[in-house]
């Protein structure tokens, strides 16, 4: 069986309850929802949607430099919004970190977020 690995980026927010950043295994990288929290305060500090997608998509890539892999290699990723009135603005932002190859991806509404973010992505990525 192949191990597991955990993986922490000090780069990225600490997880806000009891899990980790994410888990390397089998040449996988599985990432948890990763909010648009400032690593330094840990606090949302986005303006507007598009700002919060782009702070958890950055997130989102220093747990992939942690683990030695990047954004670019993204398998799949959840979107989750209070907002998908929002659609538009979400993708505009998120089309910022994927130029060439877009991963699968799937989009949900939902009725909130942990600690009043609009946004939260999680991520599977293939690791180098």
């Amino acid at each position: 069986m192949t191990e597991l690995k955990t993986i922490s980026s000090p780069e990225a927010p600490k997880a806000v309850g009891p899990y980790v950043q994410a888990v390397a295994h089998a040449g996988i990288l599985y990432c948890s929802g990763s909010l648009p929290l400032n690593p330094a305060t840990g606090t949302i500090e986005a303006a507007d949607i598009a700002a919060e997608v782009r702070q958890s998509l950055a997130n989102l890539a220093a747990v992939c430099a942690e683990a030695g892999t990047n954004l670019g290699r993204t398998l799949r990723t959840t979107i989750y919004t209070t907002r998908l009135s929002s659609f538009a603005d979400i993708n505009a932002a998120y089309a910022e970190f994927f130029d060439v190859r877009s991963p699968a991806r799937t989009t949900i509404e939902v009725a909130a977020l942990p600690l009043g973010a609009t946004v939260e992505i999680d991520a599977i990525v293939a690791l180098s």
